[in-house]
């Protein structure tokens, strides 16, 4: 680590310039959580490490009327979980954002981060997915944004172009009846990362009946999970046991789950059709 350039950029555009002008030579860090660890274990070894510590703008959180909650990359893991706007909007995801490790990485970590590291078994992309996030990634020929649903692309891979800056989350603003929840099962300690997460979000009519349904499962594959023609079943249905059962058995049937450290793949596909249940009924009863 010792021949490691450190950069400064003061802005954005500035820190773009960087990853354009030194390639792969570069890495982006905040606040290092991650990124420490990997240069402390060898796993990568960039010439240039683009600090964003100077960069003015990116770490605000706001609500924006007809667009929703727009999530600065440089605001921490805690500053969104104690958000007021976050809690007020989107209750769930303040709290999955406090389910992060500890309350120290909290501190330290940010939104962009997580985001960029695409950490299969972190808990926010998994809800931001159901939410129907979108990221905002600044490069040389301006901002474009990503659906979340086509930003992670496999472990630690991103959508994010070799020289494109995460600047945004965009939390679109949701039906007021909408109603989401987020469940996991940790298999070691209470600041580990999960063997399952599952994240339900679900909009029903005044007469009960489900308009939208989506369950996205994290932590057990490369990115995280949904299954469109089994939510589909739920559209214009009450949603009882028996449909809660079958969508929740397409899931552990079509899932092609990991195994690691924290449980095995035979042992994930035994748990998403509990959580895949629990998350709907949890929803639909919340």
């Amino acid at each position: 680590m010792t021949n490691i350039e450190i950069l400064e950029p003061r802005s954005a555009a500035e820190a773009v310039s960087a990853l354009v002008q030194h390639g792969d030579e570069a890495k982006i860090i905040a606040g290092g959580t991650a990124l420490v660890l990997m240069l402390k274990n060898r796993l990568i070894s960039p010439d240039y490490l683009v600090s964003l510590g100077q960069v003015q703008g990116l770490d605000g959180i706001r609500w924006e009327p007809g667009v929703g909650l727009r999530l600065g990359a440089l605001a921490t893991i805690r500053q969104a979980e104690t958000s007021p706007l976050v809690r007020e909007h989107f209750p769930t995801l303040a709290d999955t954002f406090g389910k992060v490790a500890n309350v120290r990485v909290r501190h330290a970590a940010t939104v962009g981060g997580n985001m960029s590291e695409a950490d299969y078994a972190s808990d926010p992309p998994c809800v931001l997915v159901a939410l129907r996030a979108r990221a905002v990634a600044q490069g040389p020929n301006g901002a474009r944004e990503i659906p979340l649903t086509e930003f992670f692309k496999d472990f630690y891979e991103t959508a994010l172009a070799p020289d494109e800056l995460l600047t945004e989350i965009v939390v679109p603003e949701a039906s007021q009846a909408a109603k989401q929840t987020y469940i996991k099962y940790v298999t070691r300690s209470s600041e580990d990362r999960p063997c399952i997460g599952a994240c339900a979000w679900l909009d029903v009519d005044g007469g009960g009946a489900c308009r939208e349904l989506r369950v996205t499962l994290g932590a057990v594959a490369g990115t995280p999970q949904e299954f469109p023609e089994a939510e589909a079943w739920a559209r214009g249905q009450q949603l009882g046991p028996d449909l809660i059962r079958q969508i929740a058995t397409h899931y552990a049937e079509h899932i092609d789950p990991v195994s690691d450290m924290r449980g095995s793949a035979w042992y994930r596909k035994q748990m998403a059709e509990v959580f895949v249940r629990r998350s709907i009924e949890q929803a639909l009863n919340g």
